[in-house]
């Protein structure tokens, strides 16, 4: 596969997991599923709004970038074909950084949440209750908090899917990492062809005069 086809690949797989991100956060603002008196009885983590901000709305920026890479013009450079496509790639690996930064801080922040465990009524107070992570494989745990109903599966299930959702949105990036450098080393093979220009013989003598593009091609010579 062609670097601009795999970026378009990844760029394809990273913007629906960018909405469910999105979505995620959104429901965590509604512990146990349902609407709370107080914003201050909502987990701390999630006023962070990683799945939002960062592996969301950050996400959005490399994945269109990418979705553009395998129909962006390799017409660039006075006529080099790929010259543009290289150009392309490298500034890919610039947006492909973003996402890592953007999905890592969405990581982080729902790794600490799921550490930290969800705020609370104990029947006494608005805490958290949990130390560690204790809760995590002391499911009796659970009943220490009495309000809202349900809240331990619901932020353990949401964030929980952030964490997963954000570390492949990273090694995505990642991904497009290398494949920039590639593609900026190598240019794209899809780019031969393009301008009118062949490439059926190898290799291309291009030149640019006065604005003007002058293509020479030196044929392969063939053995009778």
């Amino acid at each position: 596969m062609c670097t601009g086809g795999c970026a378009k690949c990844l760029g394809t797989t990273l913007l629906p997991l960018a909405v469910l991100c999105t979505l995620a956060n959104i429901l965590l603002f509604f512990p146990g599923g349902k609407v709370v008196d107080d914003h201050l009885h909502i987990t701390d983590e999630v006023w962070y709004f990683a799945g939002i901000l960062g592996s969301g709305v950050a996400m959005l920026f490399p994945a269109l970038v990418f979705l553009g890479l395998k129909n962006n013009d390799c017409c660039g450079c006075c006529g080099n074909e790929s010259c543009g496509k290289r150009f392309a790639m490298f500034s890919s690996i610039i947006f492909a950084a973003v996402g890592v930064l953007g999905a890592g801080y969405c990581f982080v922040s729902s790794a600490v949440a799921i550490n930290r465990g969800p705020k609370c009524f104990t029947g006494k107070e608005w805490t958290y209750p949990f130390q560690d992570g204790d809760y995590l494989s002391n499911h009796t745990l659970w009943d220490t908090c009495q309000s809202p109903e349900n809240i331990v599966p619901w932020n353990l299930t949401l964030f929980s899917l952030l964490l997963i959702m954000s570390g492949i949105q990273v090694v995505l990036c990642g991904i497009q990492v290398v494949n920039g450098l590639f593609g900026t080393i190598c240019g794209d093979c899809k780019c031969c062809g393009c301008c009118g220009v062949s490439n059926r013989g190898f290799p291309f003598i291009v030149l640019c005069l006065d604005g003007h593009y002058v293509s020479t091609e030196i044929a392969e010579s063939r053995e009778n």
